[in-house]
């Protein structure tokens, strides 16, 4: 048994290139988790193994090097970049005698740091809790009383089962403080749908300048700093787009490698707003040399949350940092596919605006119906959707409504009976409403 060491900031940083896949080859990213952190850097050790120490991860030989330079260094933190099992991290500690933490635990504690509202804590926290409920280790036995005997009989239950019923307890409070919260977002999207309005949301790795892009395009105030996951909590703006409906931008969090499956858990409700958008604006940051590879992690991650069907628009962002010049990338049918600008100088936003109209112009609809009686359910599925704007009543008993909602919601209402005679691009001989009403907009159904 053994006493947890302290927590501290000085930090030695242990990085091995493993013959395994989905393990990274550059420790770049990874000294920037630690300098996110707050970590003051003392060591970098690096090495290689075909597979990872069952006991030790690093092996004993790699071990005792890693004791070494955090004696040498002064530090009181050992940060892995790979995973650890429970008895790793505990082997670790024992051997290093300082605090030892992995990938997953620094992300956490980074999330922990940049959570400012009231449901990113709670979200943290639920994946703090997740994380630390597969790592209790037997630190401590005073209070153990299951060995019987003279002076150890108890009351039967360990401290170890009694701090893991305590974590129990509070992911259960915590879940139903965000299933709370959960409905008020739902409540949010409802009246967004109700209101026909297209949501855009960013996507993309983090630093990717997803927040600098934000700004700019609703001169908005979101904090922004050169460092991972700078901002954490989703920002909802309205931006309106020239010669097409207004949209709701969705700022959300970014994503990284190796993305601890304990936060897509987590922060799954905030993610809804990524899977329900209309579109996705992945920034990619051009100045990385790994760009693809940092692609493909995000499309990674996309599908793990169900977003992988969004449509979506790519943004080649910091081009200033290439001296690139500022252009708009369409496919083979003329439909923009990317943009490449700087959100930081401004170059290149009016074609990301442009190419925002020209993906989102066809989403609202606008026309007339005419309902026969026997089509009430279908008129009360139309209010419902608060997609009638007018309604007149014609001389036969028909419905005459004026109708405005989206192209996709057109399509559910085909399943759910529409016929194509009922849609009319103008009122004709019905004659109950001026002809020049009976013109539809550019959209028509």
């Amino acid at each position: 048994m053994f006493e947890r060491p302290r927590g501290g900031e000085r930090a030695v940083l242990v990085h091995l290139l493993l013959d395994e896949p989905g393990e990274g080859h550059d420790s770049t990213e990874f000294q920037e988790l630690a300098a996110s952190a707050g970590a003051e850097c003392v060591a970098l050790v690096t090495g290689r193994r075909q597979a990872p120490d069952p006991r030790l991860f690093v092996g004993s030989g790699k071990a005792e090097e890693v004791r070494e330079a955090a004696r040498h260094g002064g530090a009181e933190l050992v940060l892995f970049d790979h995973t650890l099992s429970p008895s790793q991290e505990r082997n670790l500690e024992k051997l290093l005698e300082c605090r030892v933490l992995d990938r997953t635990g620094l992300i956490l504690d980074i999330f922990a740091q940049r959570a400012r509202s009231f449901e990113g804590k709670l979200q943290v926290e639920l994946a703090q809790l997740r994380h630390l409920s597969t790592r209790l280790v037997r630190g401590w036995t005073h209070l153990e009383r299951q060995r019987g005997g003279i002076g150890l009989r108890g009351p039967g239950e360990t401290q170890l089962e009694t701090d893991r019923r305590l974590l129990a307890d509070r992911i259960r409070q915590i879940r139903l403080r965000l299933d709370r919260v959960e409905q008020q977002r739902e409540q949010g999207r409802r009246a967004r749908r109700k209101t026909d309005l297209p949501t855009v949301s960013l996507v993309g790795y983090t630093n990717a300048g997803k927040s600098t892009l934000f700004n700019a395009l609703t001169q908005a105030d979101v904090y922004v700093a050169d460092q991972l996951f700078a901002t954490l909590d989703p920002t909802l703006r309205r931006l309106d787009l020239p010669g097409a409906e207004p949209v709701v931008l969705a700022d959300t969090v970014g994503f990284v490698s190796r993305l601890p499956h304990e936060l897509v858990a987590a922060f799954r409700s905030t993610l809804r707003e990524t899977c329900e958008a209309s579109l996705l604006l992945h920034v990619i940051d051009v100045s990385q040399s790994n760009r693809e590879d940092i692609i493909a992690q995000v499309d990674a991650v996309l599908a793990e949350i169900g977003a992988a069907a969004v449509p979506r628009l790519q943004v080649f962002n910091k081009i200033d940092l290439k001296d690139t010049s500022p252009r708009l990338e369409r496919d083979a049918q003329g439909q923009p596919q990317a943009v490449w600008l700087s959100a930081a100088s401004g170059a290149g936003i009016d074609l990301l605006i442009m190419a925002l109209t020209e993906r989102l112009r066809g989403e609202i609809v606008h026309g007339w119906l005419c309902l026969p009686p026997s089509a009430a359910r279908l008129r009360a599925r139309l209010f419902s959707l608060d997609a009638v704007v007018s309604e007149q009543v014609g001389a036969a008993g028909e419905y005459l409504i004026e109708v405005r909602t989206s192209r996709g919601r057109m399509d559910l209402l085909h399943r759910d009976g529409l016929r194509t005679e009922w849609i009319h691009s103008g009122l004709g001989d019905l004659g109950s409403v001026k002809e020049d009403e009976s013109v539809l907009e550019d959209n028509e159904f």
